[in-house]
């Protein structure tokens, strides 16, 4: 194959988030920034982030998530969202549940253009959300804000992190979330990097189990439902699901695009390798012609089944996973149980 199955990924990127800080006052099982309670003496400033926003504007990207750590621990957040604002970008805020989230901080965002804000939920119950997330009340105040956003018009997105510890509840937390008046359910399929550990991932079946419980409540739920780092369950729908769409998803270098705290330009937060700093080089440069990204979107090139299999163009595996596992960013993805028809390796 010589020309990209997704060159409509090739000249920009559909989503970057940046890691505004790692720093955070919660200390969360999985966390993949390993956060700290402290800022970084080295943080992009408020101009250099201004600066990003016009390489963000300049690669052709349109939705823009300020993340972290926790992104209230920058005061500067709000002029940011602001400035992104009138750049013509969709800006989403990822805010921690901690006390800085006050009914307050939400007004803010929403007065500043923020379209969405993203909580996280990895639990249905206080109890075993809180144990996650290591700061008693965690939940509580996740509910809290959820509900005090709606009523200012914020739309609310929850992310989920499954692991081992929740991914049999998936109709638990689809039964509450039906009450929450949300607009879309992120469930991250956990990649053992930062504080994750290996223990904590699905196996390829445990996954297979998940992809059928999630397809069963996307059928039918009141919001929408998408997957991260879990690119196969595309793969899972046009086996089940005949009809279903098959374009080529967001993924790792795939119409993504990751900023470090520092300005370090990752495919994914979740794989730590760097193509560059946007200090010194643009964004749209490193998106479009580091060797790293580029490769990133041409799946036939992928080493094991992932480089043959019939459904690479709309899956092509998780590579933040097979980098994380093996150390090989272009191998399989460990966590796929499909076996393509050709036997032997590319």
């Amino acid at each position: 194959m010589s020309a990209s199955v997704d060159w409509y990924f090739d000249r920009a990127p559909r989503i970057v988030i940046w890691e505004m800080t790692r720093a955070c006052a919660l200390a969360c099982t999985h966390c993949r920034a390993e956060a700290v309670p402290r800022r970084h003496a080295d943080e992009l400033s408020t101009g250099e982030a201004f600066d990003l926003v016009e390489q963000i504007v300049e690669s052709g990207a349109s939705l823009f998530v300020l993340s972290g750590g926790d992104p209230l621990m920058r005061d500067d957040v709000y002029k940011i969202v602001t400035y992104a604002r009138t750049r013509g970008l969709t800006v989403a805020v990822t805010p921690s549940a901690t006390g800085r989230l006050t009914d307050d901080a939400l007004l803010r965002l929403e007065a500043a253009g923020a379209h969405r804000i993203a909580l996280s939920l990895d639990a249905p119950d206080a109890e075993a959300h809180d144990a996650f997330r290591g700061v008693r009340g965690s939940y509580d105040r996740t509910l809290r804000a959820l509900r005090s956003a709606r009523e200012i018009g914020l739309d609310v997105q929850i992310n989920t992190t499954l692991s081992r510890r929740n991914h049999e509840r998936v109709d638990e937390f689809a039964a509450l979330l039906a009450t929450l008046d949300i607009a879309l359910w992120s469930i991250f399929f956990l990649v053992p990097v930062g504080r994750a550990s290996l223990e904590l991932m699905l196996d390829a079946q445990e996954t297979d189990a998940a992809f059928e419980r999630i397809a069963k409540v996307a059928a039918d739920a009141p919001f929408a439902v998408k997957t991260t780092e879990a690119p196969h369950f595309r793969r899972y729908l046009a086996q089940h699901y005949p009809g279903t769409p098959s374009r080529p998803g967001v993924g790792d270098g795939r119409g993504f695009v990751f900023v470090s705290h520092v300005g370090e330009v990752y495919p994914s937060g979740f794989m730590p390798i760097s193509a560059g700093n946007v200090r010194t080089t643009p964004l749209r440069t490193i998106y479009r012609e580091h060797e790293l990204f580029v490769r990133l979107r041409q799946p036939w090139t992928f080493a094991g089944k992932c480089g043959y299999c019939e459904f690479n163009a709309i899956c092509g595996g998780s590579r933040a996973r097979a980098y994380a596992v093996t150390g090989k960013p272009f191998g399989s993805d460990p966590t796929c149980s499909y076996q393509p028809a050709r036997s032997t390796d590319v």
